[in-house]
């Protein structure tokens, strides 16, 4: 099985930055799209951002230009830098992957378990 272990949450004041990092490991033969999804209380879970193994980026209209994307492919990690940050960032944040366990199967997406991301004063 594959598995994916996120790290970096936490509080963090209004203006401040966080870096969220996760780690796919386990039974993985490739990785292609990674990302971030979010959900706040009370809300549906919301894309973030995407990169694909090339290094494409997508973001939500929400945090462009606050947040980056990155990954390192020969890690199989994936990060959010998130800087400028405000109350309405707060929210369960989980990465996710879209793993081929080898190559006779298709991809199948992966999550992480989640970090809570606080944005408070």
């Amino acid at each position: 099985q594959a598995q994916l272990v996120e790290s970096g949450g936490g509080l963090v004041q209004p203006g401040g930055s966080l870096r969220l990092s996760c780690a796919a490991s386990g039974s993985i033969f490739s990785i292609g799209v990674m990302g971030w999804y979010r959900q706040a209380p009370g809300k549906q879970r919301e894309l973030v951002a995407t990169i694909t193994n090339g290094g494409i980026t997508n973001y939500a209209n929400s945090v462009k230009g606050r947040f980056t994307i990155s990954r390192d492919n020969a890690k199989n990690t994936v990060s959010l830098q998130m800087n400028s940050l405000k109350p309405e960032d707060t929210a369960v944040y989980y990465c996710f992957g879209l793993i081929r366990k080898n190559p006779a199967l298709r991809e199948t997406d992966y999550w992480g378990q989640g970090t809570q991301v606080t944005v408070s004063s």
